[in-house]
């Protein structure tokens, strides 16, 4: 956050050692298909330890549990800013990596830790009163959605990809624009902008993926697509899991629209005056965020 600061340090060695490590594990894999069938073609995996290295290597760099660790630590040591683009623009590498080996990949690991994923992502995010830690928790149980459909239909997977980089994006840039980095900080929302405050509680649904919002598209497509595929158990814990996410999105949205800071003086609202910065991208995003719904049809 401050330059030098021992938090953000910490943060930085994390980040570097964790996606060292991935990053060497993925190469090893790729060494060992290149032993076992003579090409250094990643989309003709055929050696299963190198299919299974390079699920674990990506899984790493994604922040897929059991390989989650980093990612709650490493977010809340950053900026907001640097959280953002750690959320969204880092998970574009590993995720286009998978969906081209998506063939060779085991379906059994990846359904076990994309359920693993939902349920950590829900039950870390349940005890969390830092606003970057809960975003991260959000980001693995969301991770954990597109592992488990991977698959079973990628171009699903590429659906949930688009729309969880643009809740994730649209909830970073309020959180930036308000400067929240706790659940307390949320409650001045409503003196800043009262319509930024009821927006995101739409958002904050959105993301729990409660109809008829954007962000119940994914779930719905995937929960369809699990079941005509003979999961239905499956598909039922998945959705029993996006209950506990739904529980910390319904903290968070109680706090910034239903309870207002402790004022003792009459001052004048910050919401008379005209923001300092440039709006475009968080009204853009907010409203694609709650308005997609009735596209599903397009993607049937």
């Amino acid at each position: 956050t401050k330059q030098h600061h021992p938090r953000g340090t910490e943060a930085t060695t994390k980040y570097f050692l964790t996606q060292a490590a991935a990053s060497a594990m993925l190469l090893f894999s790729s060494t060992i298909n290149a032993w076992s069938t003579g090409t250094w073609d990643i989309t003709q995996l055929t050696s299963q330890p190198a299919c299974i290295m390079l699920t674990m290597a990506l899984s790493m760099k994604l922040g897929l549990a059991p390989l989650h660790f980093w990612l709650p630590e490493v977010l809340q040591g950053t900026s907001l800013k640097t959280a953002l683009i750690i959320t969204t623009w880092q998970k574009l590498a590993p995720m286009a990596l998978l969906f081209l080996t998506q063939h060779a990949l085991n379906p059994t690991t990846l359904l076990t830790m994309g359920l693993l994923s939902t349920f950590v992502g829900g039950w870390g995010g349940l005890n969390q009163t830092q606003t970057r830690k809960i975003m991260a928790f959000s980001s693995i149980a969301h991770l954990g959605w597109m592992a488990t459909i991977l698959t079973i239909s990628p171009t699903i997977m590429i659906l949930n990809l688009v729309l969880y980089l643009l809740m994730t994006t649209s909830m970073f840039t309020v959180l930036i624009f308000t400067t929240s980095k706790t659940i307390k900080d949320l409650t001045t929302t409503w003196t800043i902008s009262p319509t930024l405050s009821s927006l995101t509680l739409i958002l904050l649904m959105s993301l729990g993926g409660l109809p008829p919002l954007t962000g119940f598209m994914p779930k719905w497509l995937i929960l369809q697509e699990l079941t005509s595929h003979n999961l239905p158990s499956l598909a039922t814990i998945l959705a029993l899991s996006a209950l506990l996410s739904l529980f910390f999105y319904l903290r968070l949205s109680y706090t910034m629209a239903l309870t207002l800071p402790p004022t003792t003086t009459q001052n004048q609202l910050k919401w008379r005056f005209c923001p300092k910065q440039k709006t475009t991208v968080l009204s853009t995003t907010l409203v694609l965020s709650a308005l997609l719904l009735p596209t599903t049809p397009l993607f049937l």
